[in-house]
């Protein structure tokens, strides 16, 4: 499987890895919080020496209950961020973590690469067009309400079968429209229970179905702490093995807190499946 990234086809038959950065200041997992100019490129630098293929900015903190943020505030803070680090590091394949059309077409402009959308453009009936206009490879994640509203909204009537049902459908309104490149995430944590997390994960493999690459976002979410009874600061061990499973049901992206440890999950995986 490849997708088009600036004009080079990247392919993901070989999984690659998503490094996280939350220009936030109320983001889960307090070490991915990175408001300054300087903490940013800092991060970006180790990110992609550990081996980073793609960086992804956003400005929205989306956890369960997360405070609103206005558009504009969304804005200040990830075109900055965006221009500094393509300043310093050109050959950097940004994805911007936003559900809003105008926040996706800024970035575009200012030179992202990947759009990755927690709504599948239920959150911003443009989303999709914007995309389609631009031609950018576009995530499109499983959840339901908003992340003020969605703990609620856990209630399935057959998990996989609903989530499998949700994407054919997103996948034929963006196939509609001409998107060429799409990558599914199942939405780990949103939406989603502890139980039915795993019950994702167990049988991500389903996904496959939908003949398009898999994203995994799993960094040191409660699924991870709340069942090993620590914290998101110490859930990297957690999160190491969880991302391992998540190589073994067919996840092509990995997005992540620590890039070094994905990286190294990645290619002992490919040396195992040699």
């Amino acid at each position: 499987m490849t997708i088009n990234c600036k004009g080079e086809l990247l392919n993901l038959s070989n999984p690659k890895v998503m490094g996280i950065i939350n220009t936030t200041p109320n983001s889960f997992y307090a070490e991915s919080r990175k408001t300054s100019e300087n903490d940013i490129l800092k991060q970006v630098e180790k990110m992609l020496e550990d081996g980073a293929n793609f960086i992804d900015v956003g400005g929205y903190s989306t956890p369960p209950g997360a405070p609103r943020v206005d558009e504009t505030e969304e804005l200040n803070r990830v075109l900055p961020a965006i221009e500094n680090i393509l300043k310093n590091f050109p050959e950097a394949l940004i994805s911007v973590d936003t559900f809003r059309a105008n926040v996706a077409e800024k970035s575009i402009e200012a030179g992202v690469a990947i759009i990755n959308d927690i709504s599948a453009g239920n959150l911003d009936p443009e989303m999709m067009e914007t995309v389609a206009k631009y031609q950018v490879p576009y995530i499109m994640m499983h959840m339901r309400g908003t992340p003020q509203t969605m703990k609620d909204l856990n209630q399935y009537d057959d998990l996989l079968q609903d989530i499998l049902f949700y994407f054919s459908e997103k996948i034929n309104e963006a196939r509609a429209l001409g998107i060429n490149d799409l990558i599914v995430d199942p939405g780990f944590g949103f939406a989603k229970n502890i139980a039915q997390n795993f019950e994702l994960l167990s049988k991500m493999e389903l996904f496959k179905t939908l003949e398009l690459p898999i994203l995994a976002g799993l960094s040191r979410k409660s699924l991870i702490y709340k069942t090993l009874n620590t914290s998101a600061q110490e859930a990297l061990n957690g999160t190491t093995f969880l991302n391992t499973i998540a190589l073994s049901k067919g996840a092509s992206i990995l997005r992540v807190h620590d890039v070094k440890e994905a990286v190294e999950c990645t290619k002992l995986y490919a040396e195992l499946n040699k």
